[in-house]
């Protein structure tokens, strides 16, 4: 009986001094966080299409009253990769002259490339690529190297907000699914030439489970492809082999008219009878609300990781 009292005090005496401890160590995570200033940077490719960069910058303002609503944050801004102002290199510049430590950077890209593996990693300098720097050099791309802490976050392949998306803007101009096929056409990248066909698979499967259009393939419309409609068009040759129409869609994150219009929007009239047998509205990802669910998404989970 001695012994269990014994026990049951030096317990009590271990509790009664661990308010003082915790409280410690609770200040000194309370004074860390406050030292912190932290910003969030939305990156996307850039395009020379005022349409596109609005589209960019109407995803900006639809995350940005949510994201500031955690007092931890002390901003949000946008940058474009190449073409045109704000650049990375803008951002970045403007984040260490407001005295920021910590930069949550939220890549708008569909998948891995070399732009998210290497290009924006070297301009902000967590990466030492010279064939991405030079590469860059060429594009007259700014490389800086940020002094605040840079948090990369991962890409929209990781949700299969891709999946949803193209499976409603899909519904939305079927007609006949049991005799229409699926052309997705996308940017492409050559040097991810697997993880862009695996993606495009991937939303072709995904859209047949739910919509019962079973034929599907994909098509390139970047520099993968030259820019060349042709690409386009044999895409669409592919599923009119054995359906009778073919539903095009843009896997392209934002409307540009150079795209949407001119590549794919040729690639469709060199099909013979393309007024009847291809359905095509030259939309884009954006606006799409689970989009911008998953900034607000992703920048939290980081944000609470630091």
């Amino acid at each position: 009986m001695k012994n269990i009292l014994a026990f049951l005090l030096i317990v009590v005496s271990i509790f009664a001094c661990n308010p003082e401890s915790h409280t410690k160590e609770t200040k000194e995570v309370k004074d860390a966080e406050e030292d912190k200033k932290v910003g969030v940077l939305l990156v996307n490719h850039g395009s020379h299409s005022a349409t596109w960069r609005q589209a960019l910058l109407d995803l900006d303002s639809s995350v940005r009253e949510t994201i500031l609503a955690d007092e931890r944050i002390a901003d949000v801004k946008t940058a474009f990769m190449e073409y045109t102002e704000p650049s990375i290199a803008t951002r970045m510049k403007e984040f260490d002259k407001a005295g920021y430590t910590d930069v949550i950077v939220v890549p708008v890209f569909l998948t891995v490339s070399s732009h998210s593996f290497d290009d924006i990693p070297t301009i902000i300098g967590l990466k030492e690529d010279p064939v991405s720097a030079e590469h860059l050099k060429l594009e007259k791309i700014e490389v800086y190297k940020t002094q605040a802490t840079c948090h990369v976050t991962p890409l929209l392949d990781f949700t299969d907000i891709l999946q949803k998306n193209i499976l409603k803007r899909v519904k939305s101009i079927s007609r006949d699914s049991a005799n229409e096929g699926l052309v997705l056409i996308a940017y492409g990248d050559q040097g991810y030439d697997k993880e862009w066909s695996d993606l495009m698979d991937t939303v072709g499967d995904y859209v047949a489970r739910n919509t019962g259009i079973e034929s599907h393939s994909y098509g390139w419309c970047g520099h993968i492809a030259h820019y060349d409609p042709r690409k386009t068009t044999e895409a669409i040759q592919k599923v009119l082999e054995s359906r009778e129409q073919a539903i095009v869609v843009p896997v392209l994150v934002a409307h540009d008219e150079t795209f949407q219009i001119k590549i794919i929007g040729d690639g469709i009239k060199a099909i013979p009878g393309h007024e009847q047998k291809v359905i095509y509205k030259p939309d884009a990802i954006l606006p799409d609300t689970n989009v911008s669910q998953w900034i607000i998404d992703i920048v939290k989970i980081t944000m609470d990781s630091l």
